[in-house]
C-alpha cells in the first residue's frame, strides 16, 4: 500500500504576476523550486492566504532569482498580484517510507527569495 503524504513546500510567497491568457500552470523561480525539491512538471498544490482559494496544477521553472511567482491560465483567476500564496507538493511513499520522512520547507523573504 502506498500513502500520498506531505513532501515539501515553499511557505507564504507573493503573487508577482497572474496571466489569464496562457496555456496553464504556475511559474516559480527556480532557485525556489531547488530549495524546495519541487521538479518542473511535478504537480502542486497553491493554498491562497487572501481569499482561501486552493488549486492543482503543475510547477514550471521561472528565472533563477527573479521571484516570480506567476499563476497562468485559469488558475489566474483564483489570485491577484500581491496575494500571498503557499505552495505544496506531495510523494507517494509506502508507510514504512513515510515514519522517517522529513518534510521540507522554505520560508522566503518578502521578495521571494531563498533565505539561507
Amino acid at each position: 500500500m502506498l500513502i500520498n503524504i506531505f513532501k515539501s513546500k515553499i511557505h507564504r510567497v507573493k503573487v508577482t504576476q497572474a496571466e489569464l491568457n496562457y496555456v496553464g500552470s504556475i511559474t516559480i523561480d527556480e532557485e525556489l523550486l531547488e530549495a524546495a525539491g519541487i521538479m518542473e512538471n511535478e504537480r502542486v498544490q497553491v493554498v491562497n492566504n487572501n481569499n482561501g482559494e486552493r488549486l492543482e496544477t503543475y510547477a514550471i521553472k521561472g528565472k533563477r532569482g527573479s521571484g516570480i511567482i506567476c499563476l497562468n491560465g485559469a488558475a489566474a483567476r483564483k489570485a491577484e498580484v500581491g496575494d500571498i500564496v503557499i505552495i505544496i507538493s506531495y510523494a507517494w511513499m509506502t508507510p514504512e517510507e513515510a515514519k522517517n520522512h522529513k518534510p521540507l520547507v522554505v520560508f522566503p523573504d518578502e521578495n521571494n527569495r531563498v533565505v539561507k
